[in-house]
């Protein structure tokens, strides 16, 4: 389609065609779609472009904000159930105390740490931060060993042996020694919390990780869960007395520091961070707790720890994939945070001279930045030595404290998971305008983040002509979205004499070749001819042109690695959708978009037509009797994460009331409740019509002209 400005261009003598032609023996255009190429990895490049203006920025802010509640399975957040902890044999030490914490996020499953509290009693509450220990051998119990501390030392990385084998230590006690009140807690599978192995197994699937279809399809990860347990560290350490909930810190290094830099995007409690060796534009985090569907999507360790702006973040590099921090990363914060007028709230200091690590001088630069943020303290901190507690007397359980006997393993905490969230779910049935509203911005949001796009304000187009037939002209183009990298062949089939000013999006499992036999119209296209209506037909992704040479897999270990970096097929059919609705939008011809989605393609236009609103009048869709529940296979083609989990294919059709929908062909497939009560709700019963079976081509071209 051209848009209003591209149709200036034209001459006066020029039929305004519906769709541009570009020739298809033209194929590198359409081979040029970055989507038929290799799947974005962690290992990829992920620059941070800043926004121009504090409004574009505060927009993107609250998408990319709700892109990581979705991605981490928590939106909406779960119930926070009592934490209930134990806090107990307490270990006094030069300048603080240690005590021993365990209590349950959620029924079942449980997080358990160390407390750090200075010694002495406090005239007043005390500032906190929250550590996130990393990928650190054994978490709060590492021990670097007598060799790899020697070597940090003779590095210049570390002053003293006790600090280079027990940095997992000092860090905390340093800070409690400052008058920190600092809690310690475990990553899933590390020192006590070993109830779900940390990493995922070798083979598909991995029930014990998260990364099996169920998982998927209800959006349950590792790294969701590890994120929650943050979340509910956060919610211990407000609980206690002698802590000032508004003065609270996070940090961590490595995987640690994606936990502080998530915690701090999603959760307005924290007040400064310090993500340590993390933030980065090249390698994003390797293991399955710093990876789930959606985490990345269009976007980056950058911009995730950007979500904190304007609050006080540092954070460090080393001789890792963080060493061009200061030059790649770094200077887009700053400009992000110039937005703000809070250029100094973010700094970076890159020690390149050492390896990956949270060393002494970073753990300094660290100690310097809270001082300053949440003791209102000026002046550099040094770091002084101590002495370590053995490691068993760290240790959370004894013969006292028994490991919880109603703690579950991956597959039944799993299930808990389940139950929970679809009870959560089915409260948000709609009964009125009300709460039709709260689905609409539960559900709805889930959606977007799903499929990662909307109808477009502008869309690309590359060339154009047309081609006369006896009763109508074809219109050829390839669309596209600046900086998607996408090309997508559509086709348009224009009558004689075109005026009634209305089209119809045509959605078919072949695509464009459905729309001509031998040249000439198919009955039913010829029907909307004659009716007066516009057609186009779209290769979305997957389909005609758009077919890749290679079928569409997954990686081999973790869906998580694919399906956070890059949209799934079903994703990016309705983003093509979505695309080729724009382009309608924005003709001056069309004033009335239809769509109809036949067999596979029905699913997807419903998916489209929820996310276009009343862009779209008229929808006609092919349930094809497919339900997402059913999906089995991690490589299926229509496998979409989160679907299940926000209700399935009756959930996203009930996003479309008050539209004027057709559904057919859904026996079976358990679509009738959701919409029905969104439809009663908005007050349009009579827009919804259900036909249990397939109906013929003929009878749904004539509801969709009527």
């Amino acid at each position: 389609m051209l848009s209003r400005r591209e149709m200036m261009h034209l001459s006066a003598a020029s039929v305004v065609p519906l769709c541009v032609n570009l020739s298809w023996a033209d194929e590198k255009t359409i081979a040029a779609d970055t989507r038929l190429g290799k799947p974005k990895t962690l290992n990829d490049y992920f620059p941070f472009t800043p926004p121009k203006t504090l409004e574009e920025w505060t927009k993107r802010r609250q998408e990319v904000r709700e892109q990581v509640l979705v991605a981490n399975g928590l939106w909406p957040m779960p119930e926070r159930t009592p934490l209930k902890p134990v806090i107990h044999g307490k270990i006094e030490r030069d300048g603080y105390t240690i005590e021993k914490v365990f209590f349950a996020s959620t029924p079942g499953h449980y997080v358990c740490g160390n407390l750090y509290r200075p010694t002495g009693e406090a005239t007043q509450k005390r500032p906190a931060v929250l550590f996130a220990h990393g990928h650190f051998a054994n978490g709060r119990f590492h021990d670097a060993g007598e060799a790899a501390g020697q070597a940090a030392i003779k590095r210049g990385e570390e002053s003293d042996i006790d600090r280079a084998r027990f940095l997992i230590q000092i860090l905390p006690a340093s800070l409690a020694r400052m008058g920190f009140v600092v809690f310690q807690y475990d990553m899933i599978g590390y020192a006590d919390s070993t109830a779900i192995p940390h990493i995922a197994r070798s083979g598909v699937p991995h029930p014990e990780g998260f990364a099996d279809v169920e998982g998927e399809l209800r959006l349950q990860s590792l790294m969701g869960l590890q994120t929650w347990n943050s979340v509910r560290s956060l919610d211990f350490l407000c609980e206690l007395p002698d802590v000032d909930v508004k003065k609270i810190g996070i940090t961590g290094a490595s995987g640690g520091g994606t936990q502080t830099f998530l915690l701090a995007a999603i959760d307005d409690r924290i007040a400064a961070a310090f993500p340590a060796v993390m933030v980065s534009t090249a390698m994003q985090g390797g293991c399955v707790c710093e990876n789930c569907s959606y985490l990345r999507v269009r976007t980056g360790n950058i911009e995730l720890a950007g979500v904190f702006a304007p609050k006080p973040q540092a954070m460090s590099g080393a001789n890792d994939w963080t060493k061009e921090i200061m030059t790649k990363g770094f200077p887009e914060l700053r400009q992000l945070y110039k937005l703000y007028g809070a250029e100094e709230n973010v700094a970076a200091k890159a020690w390149v001279q050492f390896p990956h690590n949270y060393g002494q001088p970073s753990r300094e630069f660290m100690y310097t930045w809270f001082k300053k943020h949440l003791q209102a303290g000026n002046g550099a901190v040094e770091e002084k030595p101590f002495k370590p507690v053995p490691i068993k007397e760290l240790s959370v359980f004894d013969e006292k404290h028994p490991r919880p006997t109603d703690e579950l393993g991956a597959m039944k905490f799993r299930d808990v998971m389940s139950q929970a969230s679809d009870a959560q779910m089915a409260k948000l049935t709609p009964t009125d305008e009300k709460s039709l509203t709260e689905f609409r911005k539960v559900v709805g949001t889930a959606l977007r983040v799903m499929v990662n796009s909307s109808v477009p304000s502008t869309v690309t187009v590359q060339g154009y002509s047309s081609e006369e037939k006896q009763n109508f002209t074809i219109h050829k183009a390839i669309l596209g979205r600046k900086g998607e990298g996408d090309a997508l062949p559509s086709m348009g089939l224009i009558p004689k004499g075109f005026s009634c000013s209305c089209a119809v999006l045509w959605l078919h499992p072949k695509g464009i070749a459905s729309l001509l036999q031998n040249g000439v119209l198919t009955p039913e296209v010829k029907a909307l001819h004659d009716k007066g209506y516009a057609v186009l037909g779209i290769d979305p992704l997957g389909v005609g042109a758009l077919t890749p040479s290679n079928p569409f897999t997954t990686h081999k270990d973790y869906a998580g690695f694919t399906f956070g970096y890059n949209r799934s097929l079903v994703a990016n059919q309705v983003h093509d959708v979505l695309t080729a609705i724009g382009n309608l939008l924005h003709n001056a011809q069309i004033k009335t978009i239809h769509v109809i989605g036949w067999a596979e393609m029905g699913p997807i236009a419903v998916l489209a037509k929820a996310l276009a609103g009343d862009t779209v009048k008229k929808l006609a869709a092919d349930v094809n009797q497919f339900r997402f529940e059913a999906i089995k296979n991690i490589n299926d083609p229509m496998l979409l994460p989160g679907a299940t989990k926000y209700g399935g294919l009756g959930a996203f059709l009930a996003l479309c009331a008050p539209g004027e929908v057709l559904v057919h062909n859904h026996k079976g497939t358990s679509t009738g409740k959701l919409p029905q009560a969104a439809y009663a709700a908005s007050g349009a019963k009579d827009k919804l019509t259900r036909v249990n079976e397939k109906m013929d081509a003929a009878k749904v071209i004539e509801w969709v002209v009527s």
